[in-house]
């Protein structure tokens, strides 16, 4: 059996891993909350952004957090274009969970149906993401493990939808973005304990990637796509803000006449 290293750049890619899920959380709440009081077009492109943000959250936490993953007697290179597909199923699916919610009459049922598209989308891009990895030897899952990571990112996503629609105070949104956080870090942490990894030593040249050629640059850009749309969303005015400034607006106006 190869020994696995969760974390071979030490504390580094779990707290990193941490701050990316939980800054894709709190992006994606604020956008969801943005978009239940917007209509529309506009509805509709806050809807989006809170996708890509939550989507972009978890792959980057997944990636940057295979960043440490390392074992021992082989290396490891990743598939690109599996890789790709595991981003594009994170933001469809999330997207898909997102739209339910925010379009949907029946909160409940959008709820449970949102939870459970999301959470399953994760959990796939969470398994396809491992697919893309390639290295000596066989994989194998333990299937309880896999089972319990499937239940963790299910009650993640409605734990987060439940937020977006149910959260309107700074502080709680906080608060639910370092809870979605921790539950899609355990989600995908509890998804690598179920790996193990038997080693056939060989001097083969493995296809694919390393993390530094392509998954560190990838993560850099989502990273840096996540941050810039946070600042963006922070400093565009809500619907609340811009009411009143045309109200203020109008009362100076009238005082004028």
């Amino acid at each position: 059996m190869g020994h696995l290293d969760h974390a071979a750049l030490g504390w580094l890619t779990p707290a990193l891993s941490y701050v990316m899920a939980c800054t894709g959380a709190a992006l994606g709440l604020r956008c969801t909350m943005r978009a239940l009081g917007a209509t529309g077009r506009s509805r509709r492109n806050w809807l989006i952004t809170a996708a890509s943000a939550i989507g972009t959250g978890i792959w980057t936490m997944h990636f940057v957090a295979m960043l440490g993953f390392g074992v021992s007697g082989t290396d490891i290179r990743y598939d690109v274009p599996l890789t790709i597909v595991s981003l594009l199923v994170a933001m469809i699916v999330v997207c898909a969970g997102v739209f339910a919610v925010g379009y949907s009459r029946d909160r409940a049922r959008a709820l449970l149906l949102g939870g459970l598209t999301t959470g399953l989308g994760v959990a796939s891009m969470h398994y396809l993401g491992m697919a893309a990895v390639r290295l000596h030897g066989q994989v194998r899952y333990d299937p309880v493990l896999v089972g319990l990571s499937v239940v963790i990112a299910v009650m993640a996503a409605t734990a987060a939808l439940w937020a977006a629609l149910n959260i309107k105070s700074p502080v709680a949104v906080t608060i639910a973005s370092l809870i979605m956080g921790a539950a899609v870090s355990s989600m995908h942490y509890t998804g690598m304990f179920a790996v193990s990894v038997r080693v056939t030593p060989s001097g083969a040249a493995l296809s694919g990637a390393t993390a530094m050629q392509f998954i560190f640059p990838l993560a850099v850009g989502l990273g840096s796509y996540l941050f810039l749309t946070s600042a963006f969303v922070a400093l565009s005015p809500s619907t609340g803000e811009r009411e009143a400034s045309a109200s203020a607006q109008r009362s100076v106006e009238n005082v004028a006449h």
